[in-house]
């Protein structure tokens, strides 16, 4: 993201009788994504809605390096998320609920953060998806189930991002249950590869969530897709940008163990047959590209295919979804652009009894009566 930098230069701060010097900046930056959805299905009814940042979060932030010598330096950053609809915060209403962390950074040593923190795989494997990169919600699997639209951040999180050596960067983390007597309760461990040469990019990436959405000070809370016994994700991706074209396919396995609920399914989860859920897993295949008819005009378009695999203990089902999302973004500045999406969703039902029948795409004003759904949106976005 491009931002306005405002720099508050100390080059000769005299810090004590010797002769110590710091030099410090602090960036504001910030952004907003406003526009108008139409869902042809929500609930039976269509729905248009102005809605905020669908694609790219509207927030503001303030972020500061200070150089310590010898290669290290501290720094910060705060971000905070908001409807620009309403001016409501975001994040479950936390004042700086996209980031907040602090740490030191070593050109030689790498970096190292604490804080509320994106976990690695969305630094290094989500880009190369249609969520994570330029659809944001029209663009999101089923239920956001991989987190590439970035609908969860990683709290009480200590972060280790490696230098990059040869074209590699990796990244670890481990958050904390913050819990008495349950350490693992609500904690995760995470860690990503990514390999850039010239054109081409791949990355890999797992975590694991034990508990998530139990509690209010584990690791990921109110903002948890999933509440359950566990959540396991294993990603992968490769892209490779040729000219005017960029084009990538991402692959995203996601495990959810006895599931009691999710954030995007409303109403009764119990299965037709009856019994409890002991595991919820979504296979994501994706392709995904843009092109550039010029610099500031281009076009994204992605088709992913979801296979389901919802099991209980009165038996299994198997529900499939269709999803291709598109996106014409037309820059009027290096700040300010126009957009237009649209997105269309086909579940092949599996006759859950649930709304796991119904097709639900995220920037959806809610699921759909059957098993189609079409979302566009047309919007505005402002960076400074």
């Amino acid at each position: 993201m491009k931002s306005r930098t405002w720099k508050i230069g100390l080059p000769t701060l005299l810090l004590s009788a010797g002769a110590v010097h710091a030099q410090t900046s602090v960036t504001l930056y910030g952004l907003f994504d406003q526009g108008i959805n139409y869902t042809n299905n929500a609930n039976g009814g269509s729905a248009f809605q102005m809605k905020s940042g669908d694609t790219y979060g509207s927030r503001w932030g303030i972020k500061g390096r200070e150089d310590l010598g010898d290669g290290y330096a501290a720094i910060f950053q705060v971000e905070n998320g908001f409807n620009a609809s309403n001016g409501a915060l975001g994040q479950g209403g936390r004042e700086f609920g996209r980031q907040a962390y602090i740490g030191v950074a070593s050109s030689r040593l790498g970096t190292l953060t604490v804080g509320r923190q994106y976990d690695p795989t969305v630094d290094l494997f989500s880009g190369l998806t249609a969520g994570g990169n330029w659809g944001g919600d029209v663009g999101a699997t089923p239920f956001d189930n991989d987190n590439t639209d970035l609908d969860f951040r990683i709290d009480n999180a200590v972060k280790y991002v490696t230098p990059t050596y040869a074209g590699f960067t990796g990244e670890a983390m481990y958050a904390f249950s913050n819990t008495a007597g349950g350490f693992s309760n609500n904690r995760l461990i995470s860690g990503a590869g990514q390999y850039q040469n010239g054109g081409l990019r791949a990355a890999v990436a797992y975590m694991r969530i034990d508990n998530p959405g139990v509690g209010s000070s584990g690791a990921v809370t109110n903002d948890s897709i999933f509440t359950g016994s566990m959540q396991e994700n294993i990603d992968a991706g490769v892209g490779y940008t040729f000219g005017k074209a960029m084009l990538a396919f991402a692959y995203s396995h996601t495990t959810v163990g006895d599931p009691t609920s999710n954030a995007y399914l409303s109403g009764s989860l119990t299965p037709v047959s009856g019994g409890a859920w002991t595991s919820w897993k979504f296979d994501n295949f994706q392709i995904n590209g843009q092109y550039y008819f010029q610099p500031n005009l281009w076009l994204g378009a992605s088709y992913t295919y979801t296979l389901g695999e919802l099991d209980a203990t009165t038996g299994s089902y198997s529900p499939k979804w269709h999803t291709v999302a598109l996106e014409l973004d037309y820059d009027l500045s290096k700040r300010t652009s126009l957009y237009v999406q649209g997105a269309w969703q086909h579940v092949q039902s599996a006759n859950t009894g649930t709304q796991f029948d119904n097709a639900q795409i995220i920037a959806a004003a809610g699921p759909s009566s059957t098993e189609n759904q079409i979302v566009s949106r047309v919007a505005m976005i402002h960076r400074f």
